[in-house]
């Protein structure tokens, strides 16, 4: 079983995954952007978006798969995947392989996107760095905001503004009972 946590830079992903963990204690968490950060170290990235490429979508399915076969555990995945295309190609990969994905998608409003974005600490002692990843998470927002409509319709949507042990709550609640994505 997969759990998966998207939503916007700064809508709370992480942290919904972390206070996941002490209810789901067998649970791998597996975050996809480090299989990215990899990639990007290996092969240029001519969008600037390692999710553009095939590469990325493919080793995402793989690795995932591979988690959940060799160890026999949950996944929790913190993830932003708002291209209909891409979420459709990893989702159904994952399927494919008889993995069952429950998707969650963390609503903000895009002002307390922004703010939580400015409240956080993105590159410490790199000044320029932390200007770059700031406005490169805020520049994301509207697209993720658009996605809430393109995304399947077995999507649950969370109110991301709640605190999080109600969301804790809610994802236990879909999870335990089957319900959800």
């Amino acid at each position: 079983m997969i759990v998966w946590v998207n939503g916007a830079f700064g809508s709370g992903k992480t942290t919904l995954a972390d206070a996941l963990r002490p209810h789901l204690p067998e649970a791998l968490v597996y975050d996809p952007e480090q299989v990215g950060y990899l990639l990007r170290e290996i092969v240029p990235v001519p969008t600037g978006n390692f999710q553009d490429l095939p590469l990325w979508r493919r080793q995402v399915v793989d690795l995932a798969a591979a988690l959940v076969a060799e160890y026999r555990r949950p996944l929790l995945v913190p993830m932003t995947l708002v291209d209909p295309g891409y979420h459709a190609e990893i989702f159904d990969g994952l399927r494919e392989r008889g993995i069952d994905v429950h998707h969650f998608f963390l609503k903000v409003a895009p002002q307390v996107l922004e703010a939580r974005i400015d409240n956080r600490v993105h590159a410490p002692g790199d000044p320029e760095r932390e200007a770059e990843v700031r406005s490169w998470c805020k520049e994301q927002i509207v697209a993720c905001v658009a996605a809430i409509d393109a995304l399947p319709s077995d999507t649950v949507y969370l109110d991301g503004e709640l605190p999080t042990g109600e969301l804790v709550d809610q994802v236990l609640s879909r999870v335990r009972t089957g319900g959800g994505a």
